[in-house]
């Protein structure tokens, strides 16, 4: 919806094209997104109770894949539901203050994510490279301040995204050729000098994520030093398991966020970025648990315990 404001046009809602306008591939798309949101939501929530309930998974390692998984399906729970939604609509709408909302959570969640993985890798090398002083420098205290900080800077930095995403404006047309409300779609809408917003998005975006990744590159650079000095094989296979899993979860996610907003909005291609943005959004939270729980001896345990408790109790 537009309205006349003087020589501007003020919006108050914008549109998403989504993929497509054919409704027998949008019926077939919510299908497959509202399955992998299912099994996204399910394991993800089933990692939260499981390192809630399970003594063996009360330690650092999984205090932060708890908050993972909670992060995970918090960004994912931003934009998937009303994807979903706009699947089974003619009319793919969003109110402007529910695009900014939309687009300051997910950011907030996906900048906390970069800063819980560089935690994570913190994690593995202080256990890693310094067993003996891991149980002093990776304290609940510590882990608690690592994750407060993460919120609270993520929270902040969005918080700046969106406060000049306001002073933009918006004259021309109100649909977004993208399937949620993102940062780079928006400048590339708007009618404004989106100058100063390009560089807060390419320097805060791009301190949170090369920083976090760098940090994350060094600290399992020192872990395959470490590794590759312990004399038993089975040692180095302990250790390999234990972050591998870790180093994968990094990769697919570091690869596809920097490749999309460590761009100039000139460079913007709408329909590859909304194939990339799936993954992030989509793909990713569905794959951690997955990843997390395959890969990693001590989770399939407490799963396996986990379920043979339940089914003694109901016998």
């Amino acid at each position: 919806m537009l309205s006349r404001t003087g020589n501007h046009t003020a919006v108050h809602e914008f549109l998403l094209l989504g993929f497509t306008d054919c409704q027998e591939i949008n019926a077939g798309l919510f299908v497959l997104f509202l399955a992998i949101y299912v099994i996204s939501l399910v394991g993800n929530i089933g990692i939260i109770l499981l390192t809630w309930i399970c003594p063996s998974l009360h330690s650092p390692m999984y205090f932060f894949l708890s908050n993972l998984a909670f992060l995970d399906t918090s960004y994912s729970s931003t934009i998937v539901p009303k994807m979903l939604v706009n699947f089974l609509r003619e009319k793919k709408a969003i109110s402007f203050r529910g695009c900014i909302v939309q687009m300051y959570l997910f950011a907030s969640f996906a900048d906390a994510e970069c800063l819980l993985l560089a935690a994570m890798a913190y994690d593995r090398y202080m256990a890693i490279c310094n067993p003996l002083l891991y149980p002093v420098l990776m304290s609940h205290r510590v882990c608690i301040s690592l994750i407060i900080g993460s919120y609270l800077i993520s929270s902040m930095t969005s918080l700046v995204h969106t406060c000049f995403i306001f002073h933009i404006s918006f004259c021309g047309s109100n649909v977004i050729n993208h399937f949620f409300c993102d940062i780079p779609p928006l400048l590339a809408l708007s009618c404004s000098n989106t100058h100063i917003n390009e560089m807060l998005l390419f320097v805060l975006c791009g301190f949170i994520q090369m920083s976090t990744f760098l940090f994350i590159l060094i600290s399992y650079s020192s872990i395959l030093c470490t590794v590759l000095k312990i004399p038993t094989n089975t040692g180095r296979q302990k250790a390999f398991s234990t972050c591998s899993s870790h180093f994968i979860a990094v990769a697919l996610f570091y690869g596809t966020l920097l490749f999309t907003y460590l761009r100039p909005t000139s460079s913007y291609a709408p329909d590859t970025d909304k194939i990339i943005s799936v993954f992030y959004t989509v793909v990713f939270p569905m794959m951690n648990p997955l990843i997390y729980s395959l890969r990693n001896k001590e989770v399939k345990d407490a799963w396996k315990k986990t379920l043979k408790r339940n089914v003694s109790c109901h016998s």
